[in-house]
């Protein structure tokens, strides 16, 4: 059975996982040291210092699109950086790292967890709503906040109430698009160890997702044609390219997989 959590939960997985990453980055012996992740996304070249201000300029930034409301694109950058970005001093950059979560979680309270605005996922079947940005921030900084153990030799597994709705999360938001799948047909399923499960059907209508379990997916007989099993912290940390593919229990054929990490729908 899935559970769904609610928008008060999303928030106090955001303050949760907010406050283990400012434990982590307090807890560094300076903030010069080199983020280690296998984040493709970010710069070698990235410190802990890098890696605050990234996180919390994300914050505010989602704060601004959430406090702006419904509109056609996201709000100026004035809107949610002045311009003198993070201070480089650690308790003033922890104080500030503070600020942005709060700046965060009270605009959200204020919002409620209905209000329209702008996202970047219209094409998925998540709402576009400030509840959908709050439960998109819970997974992200979870993640942010493994980096930032890692970097200072004290990785910890995902919480699995966060893994698992974060996971889940990625699958319906970040996965399903009517974007045409440019390879053959495919169907894949993950599971997590804690027991849900997940199917993905990919093929020129695009990418669409179903709980197993729920009676569309019983409906579908089709047996996968690839398979990856694990805790629900590997499947998440996986799909943000933290751990290898290889960190999985895997069936069927892996080029599927290799394609879908490959694969951007928005080129």
């Amino acid at each position: 059975m899935h559970e769904t959590l609610t928008f008060p939960d999303h928030l106090r997985l955001i303050d949760e996982r907010s406050t283990a990453f400012r434990a982590a980055v307090a807890a560094a012996p300076s903030l010069d040291v080199p983020v280690l992740t296998s984040d493709p996304h970010a710069s070698p070249e990235r410190t802990l210092f890098d890696l605050v201000q990234h996180v919390g300029m994300g914050r505010r930034k989602s704060a601004a699109i959430v406090a702006a409301g419904p509109a056609d694109a996201p709000p100026e950058r004035s809107a949610w950086e002045d311009g003198a970005g993070a201070p480089r001093e650690r308790e003033a950059l922890l104080t500030w790292w503070t600020e942005s979560i709060e700046q965060l979680t009270s605009t959200l309270r204020e919002a409620g967890p209905d209000r329209r605005c702008w996202t970047w996922w219209d094409d998925s079947p998540s709402p576009q709503t400030s509840g959908a940005w709050a439960r998109r921030q819970v997974p992200e900084i979870a993640v942010y906040t493994y980096d930032a153990q890692l970097t200072v030799g004290a990785p910890q597994p995902v919480p699995d109430e966060v893994a698992l709705d974060g996971f889940d999360d990625c699958q319906f938001t970040l996965c399903s698009t009517t974007v045409a799948w440019p390879h053959e047909p495919a169907v894949v399923d993950y599971h997590a160890d804690e027991g849900r499960s997940w199917r993905l059907r990919l093929d020129r209508d695009g990418a669409r997702v179903t709980r197993l379990g729920t009676a569309a997916a019983v409906e579908d007989p089709h047996t996968a044609d690839a398979s990856a099993r694990g805790t629900a912290s590997d499947l998440l940390l996986m799909f943000y390219g933290r751990v290898p593919l290889d960190s999985l229990k895997l069936d069927g054929d892996r080029r599927i997989f290799d394609r879908l990490i490959a694969w951007d729908p928005s080129v």
